[in-house]
């Protein structure tokens, strides 16, 4: 076993170095890659911060621009507001106003009617009356008349009295 020794430690040694060589290959290899990965990184900075600069100076201009039109809406919607506030109130005013001329023209109206028939009344009654009266006084000599001739007439049938005034005036 001592004979195989040196030939284990010859075996190790070789694996050893053939370590150190992989891992200095790994650590060339790393080195490439973080100078490549810091190239990339300065190139994507170099790109980006144009970039971002000009965002940032676009959103600066147009902030103001952004805040006026949010102040703005605001007003407008406020004026529209108090506008629609002026429009409801005149409305209600004039519908208070239209429902009162209205009242007041039923009432116009109702009296008017009133007196109208007040009036017709007055009127057949004073127009009527004696005309009525008149009629009976004619038919009351005629009746005379007759009964001295000896003439007698057939008895007319009952006319209602609405069918005798409506006589005389046709």
């Amino acid at each position: 076993m001592e004979a195989w020794m040196p030939l284990f430690v010859a075996i190790v040694a070789l694996a050893v170095a053939l370590q150190a060589a992989l891992l200095a290959g790994i650590y060339l290899q790393l080195r490439q890659a973080t100078k490549r990965m810091d190239q990339v990184t300065q190139e994507l900075q170099d790109r980006i911060l144009p970039l971002i600069s000009k965002i940032q100076l676009v959103v600066e201009d147009v902030q103001p621009r952004i805040s006026a039109v949010f102040n703005e809406t605001a007003e407008i919607s406020r004026l529209a507001k108090v506008q629609v506030q002026r429009a409801d109130r005149i409305f209600n005013e004039a519908a208070e106003r239209l429902r009162l001329q209205l009242i007041h023209v039923d009432q116009i109206l109702t009296g008017a009617l009133g007196a109208v028939e007040d009036t017709s009344t007055a009127l057949r009654k004073s127009f009527l009356g004696p005309l009525q009266s008149i009629v009976a006084v004619v038919r009351g000599v005629q009746t005379g008349i007759e009964f001295y001739r000896g003439v007698q007439r057939p008895r007319p049938t009952e006319v209602p009295a609405e069918q005798q005034d409506e006589t005389l005036f046709i």
